[in-house]
């Protein structure tokens, strides 16, 4: 028998975190991945059942000191980063040098222009090596950059905003047909479980039930991702993000006007044509509409939209769960790909 991948998770403590450890508990072709937590969690759970007590009775999910020697050790090969930016962007050089291969789910290494990672402000203790790394980094997109993370040790998995709203406009764009002069406006909304686990005085329940509220407008950290990896000009898109008083789950509804007069059936070919074979993305046959409610629990990222009367003016929707395309689900979709596996092996 192949032996198996052995891997391990800084992080699991998080909403994602927890989601990614649960696909890896249960993927074919791995070990129990290690759960890590930092030097600086010291007087935290030992244990992820004492977080989530939904793991509780399973025989246990220790939380093990991050310890380079130990993992080596274990004889692990694929580090999961789970963890805020700041600390991903300084563990990651770290973790190369020891040989690892890392799949980081922060935002440390999503952005080569040096004006959209501004929005960061990290301050690298070696500026040469961070540079080096930022160029190394694969943007973990599989449906965009699939051949690249095949042979990458090191994949920034995208942020959830972006996956809905990169993935809906890339047919689109490659094709030539969005009247780019007209300008984008994605108007998405997502579920409180985006802001990630520590609470704040915005996601209270009594500050997001039965509300609806936008946040971080023209300067959310997401806009770089989307503007470089559909090599649009930042004038060219307005994006606004919202909070929805739901758990999980984002709709991205996205206008735009087209560069010529087409039909729904050219539309749904350009998609179709561009995804085909990619297994987890859904086009929806017009003028079926995806819902948040169709991807909860999924990897996939479900397409759909709306053509006006003049053929010009166009409304696509795209829907995906947060915690899973958006996060743990695509990040294991990247190993998949890293290891040579079917991108579907663990997430059905």
């Amino acid at each position: 028998m192949t032996a198996k991948l052995k891997t391990a998770v800084l992080g699991a403590t998080g909403y994602s975190g927890l989601e990614l450890t649960r696909i890896l508990l249960r993927h074919p072709r791995l070990e129990k991945p290690a759960l890590l937590r930092r030097s600086a969690d010291n007087g935290s759970a030992t244990d992820l059942a004492e977080v989530f007590p939904a793991l509780s009775g399973n025989g246990g999910y220790p939380l093990r000191p991050l310890s380079w020697p130990a993992m080596k050790q274990q004889g692990v090969e694929l580090l999961f980063l789970a963890t805020p930016h700041e600390a991903s962007r300084s563990l990651v050089p770290e973790a190369l040098a020891q040989g690892l291969r890392v799949i980081d789910l922060s935002g440390a290494w999503r952005l080569k222009e040096e004006q959209h990672r501004a929005i960061y402000n990290f301050q690298d203790a070696d500026a040469v090596t961070a540079a080096e790394l930022t160029e190394k980094a694969v943007y973990g997109l599989p449906e965009l950059n699939g051949d690249r993370v095949a042979n990458a040790t090191l994949v920034a998995n995208p942020g959830c905003y972006a996956t809905s709203v990169i993935l809906a406009l890339a047919p689109l764009l490659k094709a030539g047909v969005v009247d780019r002069n007209h300008g984008i406006v994605s108007d998405s909304k997502s579920g409180v479980s985006g802001a990630g686990k520590e609470p704040s005085a915005k996601t209270h329940f009594v500050s997001v039930a039965d509300n609806l509220s936008a946040y971080s407008v023209f300067n959310h950290r997401h806009v770089g991702e989307i503007v470089e990896q559909l090599g649009l000009g930042m004038a060219e898109l307005i994006f606004t993000p919202h909070l929805l008083p739901i758990p999980r789950g984002i709709l991205s509804t996205i206008y735009l006007h087209l560069s010529r007069e087409m039909t729904p059936l050219e539309v749904e070919s350009c998609f179709r044509n561009f995804y085909a074979g990619k297994r987890w993305v859904r086009v929806f046959q017009t003028p079926k509409l995806p819902q948040v409610q169709f991807s909860l629990q999924t990897n996939y990222c479900d397409l759909g939209f709306c053509l006006a009367e003049d053929g010009r003016r166009l409304v696509l929707i795209s829907c995906i769960d947060n915690l899973l395309k958006g996060a743990a689900g695509q990040a294991v979709q990247n190993m998949n790909l890293m290891y040579g596996w079917s991108e579907e092996e663990g997430l059905l």
